[in-house]
């Protein structure tokens, strides 16, 4: 899956945002063939990689349990970043060329 989203705009300064990569718990919803094991890559309008993440709490656990938006599976993906303002792509996909269906979310934090 590819998502893009937008960071502010001419003479805005850097949001910070929570990126995060559903799959395993959207099964509890009625969603048949849920990701499994959902991967989290975030590249800049350049194609750089900005940030990257397997399981959320692998990395910036604490950070993204403070927001209260922490997923609710361990083996979804999270991050936490400030981003400067410009465009910005999420690109999830199964660990281990995995598929199934999986959902991405961007929230604004202050």
């Amino acid at each position: 899956m590819i998502g893009g989203f937008i960071i502010g705009g001419a003479g805005q300064g850097s949001a910070g945002v929570v990126v995060r990569a559903i799959g395993p718990s959207l099964a509890g919803a009625g969603i048949a063939n849920p990701l499994a094991n959902p991967l989290l890559e975030i590249h800049d309008g350049n194609g750089v990689l900005a940030t990257f993440n397997d399981d959320w709490k692998d990395c910036q656990a604490a950070e993204i349990q403070a927001t209260s938006l922490q997923p609710s599976d361990d083996n979804e993906s999270a991050v936490v970043a400030t981003l400067r303002p410009g465009n910005y792509t999420a690109i999830i996909r199964g660990k281990n060329n995995s598929t199934g269906i999986g959902l991405m979310e961007v929230y604004n934090i202050q």
